[in-house]
């Protein structure tokens, strides 16, 4: 029987051999923990520095927000309750019985009685207060406080219009931790991260409670991140759902909670997180948010109001109150019995809050207008990096007002249908308008196209289109200045001028007709293309380029006589610019859009003063003005008689182009001066004039801003004569007599009786009837 084989015994070069490949596996394992080790360590300084080096640093980017002009005030502002009304409602006021909160109105007949808002001015700081304002007519009477206690002076917050370059689009309110309602702050932490306090920026439980609900319920119902991932996420990381983001996340939060504290933390996220979008724009932060959603400030927010908010976080979209009212209201309810489960609010808090509308107010804050944004970008531009205006959080302050520039689309809106169906066939009708301040050279509005909420192109500012007869007042301003006078007979036959390359110019009258010898008054007045050529060549051409350089034209035009009648080119801006010259007495002042700027640490860093240069004397201009003023009465803007009360002083001038491709009218009244343009794009003729194109729209829009009809200042050395039609002083009885200005030494020197060729006598000249002081200021 064969004898059984004894088991085989492992050599022992092959058990050395298995304990040799097991010491090179742990080795490279250690290998690899200690590369991954290091690079671990590596990406964690990495991270640590791009999380202290935004934190520490420009942690949030917020671009320069653009306010307009604050409506004043005082016991007799020019200011009726309806312009009132309708300037609450632009700046987001809301309608209410009760003005419990700042952003409220009530409206009882003539009075309004105001919760303001409040608002840090560059100058000062205006207090939130509840004022009771009473009016009269077209004025406010009284403004007083909840005492009954008068108020000199007190100021609406202005309307917020835009950002300067935008960047990211973000927007917000930065707000200090210490000034947020504890409610809403203890409220958040109880919705989105009730550990916050007790974990150090990655809540394990949180993230096992949120991954047991997403298996248990088959979708992504919980994430489980605390509110420190979420700062994270938002600050520095995409929203991609990927391991190595979700990691990044982690690793970031527990760097963060190392270097600060919660309350910094905490108030990052309070004004970081995303809560609404409007256009590009997206509402960040919930001091924002509370003026967007109830156009009230974030302290002054009731309960109902703050419950919205943190119960919006979980889905800015999904729960727009404006867009999904039913489900808002239902995640607010939630939201508030949390609270009240929570020991956040007493039970009386709770039944009260959930008996509250959603209470979301219909305008969300903030105007639209491009064309003034781009004249502040403009003007911003010459001062300031584009860095700066980018993320500096810098307020700008304009001189838009909110009133002018609803008045100015109004006029748009309701009259240049009408005149486009007088304009004849061809591509639809364009305009663009300004409206200015003749004593500072505020701009006031400004208007880009026919349609105010389009940006692109800004006519305004851009569209350089030939003037005509709007350049006549500098060759009569340059004539005056020569010594002529209102009543010198200028000839209007045909004329016919040689230029320096042999070819003829010669102007006809619109009407293809001459007048004779009008007087220089009424040449201007009815805008005589022939009169206006022969005396500009009279007075010489290096005069009337003078006048028009000094009266604010930024470039120099071809010195060519067609210059005269406006063969060139200027953009509604500039003509504005011209124009406001003559309208401020003769002293320039730059148009300007901007009061100040202000930074939130370093305070102004710009005020925008009042520059003024005298250029011309102002016995001469107010003999302009004069003129200007027969164009409205008698000349081709003698429709504004009927247009507009026939007691309000305007001056102005028509403006028409060759085969009538442009319509201007530049005119004022008051402290109110506005320039309308009105073509086509492409530059194609029209069947409109200026009295028919752009002067329908100038009178409607004078009408919605109602200016002020002060008495106008005459100078000491301008008095008033009566002349007759060939301009010889004439006893004021005399039929068809009418009193003109002349500068003191100026007078005409030849005298009249009346119906008579030979000069007066002595006797007559003593009886020469002087004119009273109202016929001096107002004729």
């Amino acid at each position: 029987m064969p004898k059984p084989k004894s088991p085989r015994r492992p050599s022992r070069s092959h058990s050395s051999s298995s304990d040799s490949r097991w010491q090179r596996w742990r080795w490279r394992l250690l290998q690899a923990a200690l590369i991954g080790l290091a690079v671990l360590i590596a990406w964690m300084f990495y991270l640590n520095a791009v999380v202290r080096e935004r934190f520490e640093g420009q942690r949030f980017t917020i671009p320069a927000r653009v306010y307009s002009e604050a409506q004043e005030l005082y016991a007799g502002a020019p200011l009726s309750v309806d312009q009132a009304q309708a300037l609450l409602e632009q700046l987001g006021y809301r309608a209410s019985d009760r003005i419990n909160q700042p952003g409220r109105f009530q409206r009882s007949g003539q009075t309004l009685h105001v919760h303001t808002r409040g608002f840090n001015f560059w100058d000062e700081v205006e207090p939130s207060r509840i004022l009771t304002l009473d009016f009269s007519g077209h004025s406010l009477q009284s403004v007083t406080d909840v005492s009954n206690d008068p108020i000199l002076l007190a100021r609406l917050d202005p309307l917020f219009i835009g950002q300067v370059y935008p960047g990211n689009r973000e927007d917000r309110l930065l707000m200090p931790l210490q000034v947020m309602p504890p409610t809403l702050v203890a409220g958040l932490i109880v919705v989105e991260d009730r550990h916050f306090f007790e974990h150090h920026g990655v809540s394990i439980t949180g993230i096992a409670r949120a991954l047991w609900a997403n298996i248990t319920s088959g979708s992504i119902e919980q994430g489980g991140s605390t509110l420190t991932q979420q700062l994270v996420k938002n600050l520095y990381l995409s929203s991609e759902q990927t391991l190595w983001r979700k990691g990044n996340e982690a690793l970031m939060a527990l760097l963060m909670e190392w270097h600060y504290d919660k309350a910094t933390i905490l108030e990052a996220y309070l004004n970081e997180v995303y809560v609404g979008q409007q256009g590009q724009r997206s509402v960040n932060g919930f001091g924002l948010g509370a003026q967007f959603f109830f156009g009230t400030p974030l302290p002054a927010l009731d309960l109902h109001q703050q419950a919205l908010l943190v119960g919006m976080i979980k889905g800015p979209s999904y729960y727009n109150p404006r867009r999904n009212p039913e489900r808002a209201l239902e995640r607010r309810n939630l939201v508030l019995r949390l609270w009240y489960e929570n020991g956040i609010i007493e039970d009386l808090d709770y039944q009260q809050a959930i008996r509250q509308p959603l209470d979301i107010s219909t305008a969300p804050g903030q105007a639209s207008y491009p064309a003034f944004m781009d004249l502040v970008r403009r003007q911003l531009a010459e001062g300031y990096r584009k860095e700066d205006l980018l993320a500096e959080g810098l307020t700008v302050f304009t001189t838009l007002n909110p009133l002018a520039q609803l008045g100015l689309e109004h006029a748009v809106e309701r009259r240049l249908p009408e005149v486009e169906a007088s304009a004849g066939p061809g591509d639809e009708l364009e305009t663009a308008a300004l409206v200015t301040r003749p004593s500072t050279g505020d701009v006031l509005a400004m208007l880009g196209g026919r349609r105010p909420e389009v940006a692109g192109f800004n006519r305004a500012l851009d569209a350089r289109r030939s003037i005509g007869s709007l350049m006549k007042p500098a060759v009569y301003l340059a004539a005056l200045e020569q010594g002529y006078t209102l009543a010198t007979p200028i000839s209007d036959a045909e004329v016919t001028v040689s230029g320096a390359d042999g070819k003829l110019w010669q102007p006809r009258n619109y009407d293809k007709e001459s007048h004779g010898n009008p007087l220089l008054i009424d040449a201007l007045a009815n805008s005589y293309n022939q009169a206006t050529a022969r005396l500009g060549m009279e007075v010489g051409l290096a005069n009337v380029f003078d006048v028009i350089d000094r009266l604010g034209i930024d470039e120099t035009p071809p010195p060519v006589p067609a210059v005269m009648l406006g063969a060139h080119g200027l953009s509604p801006f500039q003509v504005a610019q011209y124009f406001q010259t003559i309208s401020g007495n003769g002293f320039y002042t730059p148009l300007n859009a901007i009061r100040a700027v202000v930074h939130p640490q370093q305070g102004v860093l710009q005020r925008f003063d009042l520059s003024v240069e005298q250029r011309f004397d102002p016995e001469q201009v107010f003999l302009l003005q004069d003129a200007l003023h027969q164009v409205t009465l008698t000349g081709t803007a003698r429709s504004l008689q009927w247009r507009l009360p026939q007691d309000w002083w305007l001056a102005g001038k028509t403006g028409t182009t060759d085969d009538n491709r442009d319509a201007w009218f530049a005119g004022y009244s008051g402290d109110r001066q506005a320039v309308v343009w009105v073509g086509r794009d492409n530059n194609a003729p029209m069947a409109l004039t200026g009295s028919s194109g752009a002067l329908p729209i100038w009178a409607e829009l004078m009408r919605e801003l109602e200016p002020i009809q002060e008495r106008r200042g005459q100078p000491v050395r301008v008095d008033y004569l009566p002349v007759n039609d060939s301009g010889a002083v004439v006893p004021q009885r005399c039929d068809g007599a009418r009193l003109l200005p002349f500068v003191v030494g100026t007078e005409p020197d030849n005298q009249r009786r009346c119906n008579a060729d030979g000069p007066a006598s002595d006797a007559t000249d003593q009886n020469v009837e002087k004119p009273s002081i109202w016929e001096r200021l107002f004729n």
